[in-house]
């Protein structure tokens, strides 16, 4: 740890020190929007030290992944960061599909691509939406909102659920989508610029919004990289990096779109960032609505790591052994014995999975690299020094998910 970073949580020494007290700000507390914990130490209202204290929404995720099969799970991982769910299944099954050596279809791949970057802007505009609600502009937030419902319902089209879709499948996805969905997100492209730009005037030359959120939980180059930060966090404090461009996966290498950055790295830059993410989605989304290939959503049946369609189950024999072969514990796939990890960027940042496979259908250990987990410890070093009432534009700027956190 660089010795500035370890100076800015060190406690004061000195006389001054028996005047300190501490606050606990959470687990209960509006602003935190879920179980978040911080003990603070304050010298009047300027806090000197802030210490996350984590685990109250432990739920045993990663030990789930010892005992469901590796669709069945896709339950779990929808629920880790429920604000973007679909992005947490692609993560998981890239990591299940470099295990078993799968190549996707150019459909899923594109699909997943659209499902991703709706993902983007979904969790974008709750964090956008409800870091000017904590400071005050309450109608921003409802415009960010009435666009989450729309995307909610491109989700529930897709896959009959609106909030934990459960949409994707080892080799592919739960079913192909109809020209209803396509409509449905051309409408969406088409007209989240005008709600983006309703945002913009709101809150972007707004005099209070700018003066709670510019030079406030600074984080600079350096910091952010040796606190591993990813994602709009880092990006917004000049760190260029987005595995989208650099480790390309799925089809992002066929779309054009440009890794928004900051040099700033405060609350204000990690807004900034966010919002004009959001427009660089809606071009990747339109590239691949417009392009998208024809064919299956599935890898070929015949490879034995597909479920089967409803239909083919209930008619024919094969379909019912192929479906059975499956689900029975005893049977399932049949996995090399190896190690693997695969990670995607994910709105909040690198969101991977770390699996061990031991030749059966369930992973004998599975673990994730949960962005809040990573930048949730960021947070003491960039309060010490503010008041008490900027601990909501901060910890809102990082965007941390408990359920992410604590699994």
């Amino acid at each position: 740890m660089p010795l500035e970073l370890a100076d800015a949580i060190a406690m004061p020494d000195g006389p001054e020190q028996e005047y300190l007290w501490t606050l606990n700000f959470g687990p209960q507390h509006p602003a935190t929007h879920t179980t978040l914990r911080l003990i603070l130490t304050l010298d009047g209202e300027t806090i000197v030290k802030a210490v996350p204290d984590i685990g109250y929404l432990h739920s045993g995720f990663e030990k789930l992944g010892e005992h469901l099969d590796y669709n069945q799970y896709v339950t779990i991982v929808d629920r880790k960061n429920y604000i973007s769910p679909v992005a947490n299944e692609i993560a998981w099954f890239a990591a299940v599909e470099k295990l078993m050596d799968i190549q996707l279809t150019p459909r899923c791949q594109y699909l997943r691509v659209i499902f991703n970057e709706l993902m983007r802007i979904h969790d974008h505009l709750l964090c956008c939406g409800a870091a000017a609600l904590d400071l005050g502009g309450f109608t921003a937030f409802l415009y960010a909102f009435n666009q989450k419902e729309k995307i909610y319902d491109i989700c529930e089209r897709a896959s009959g659920q609106r909030f934990h879709p459960s949409f994707l499948r080892v080799g592919g996805l739960l079913r192909d989508v109809d020209e209803t969905w396509i409509d449905m997100v051309r409408a969406f492209v088409r007209d989240f610029p005008k709600a983006w730009n309703d945002i913009v005037r709101l809150l972007n030359r707004n005099r209070i919004f700018i003066e709670r959120t510019k030079d406030i939980g600074v984080l600079s180059k350096e910091q952010a990289t040796d606190l591993s930060c990813t994602g709009p966090i880092a990006r917004a404090s000049g760190v260029v990096r987005d595995l989208r461009r650099d480790e390309p996966y799925l089809a992002y290498k066929d779309f054009d779109f440009k890794v928004i950055c900051a040099r700033e790295g405060d609350c204000f830059a990690r807004y900034l960032v966010r919002m004009d993410e959001m427009l660089e989605s809606c071009k990747i989304i339109h590239q691949a609505i417009e392009n998208l290939p024809s064919g299956p959503v599935n890898v070929d049946a015949d490879s034995k790591v597909v479920m089967p369609n409803q239909l083919s189950v209930y008619r024919s024999i094969e379909g019912l052994i192929h479906h059975f072969e499956l689900i029975m514990t005893n049977r399932q796939w049949h996995t090399p014995v190896d190690e693997v990890y695969a990670a995607i960027e994910s709105p909040n940042g690198e969101l991977g999975y770390y699996l061990i496979a031991d030749g059966s259908g369930v992973a004998y250990r599975t673990r994730t690299r949960p962005p809040s987990f990573i930048h949730f410890a960021t947070f003491p070093y960039l309060i010490v020094g503010h008041q008490i009432s900027d601990v909501v534009a901060v910890l809102g700027s990082l965007n941390i998910i408990a359920a992410e956190l604590d699994r």
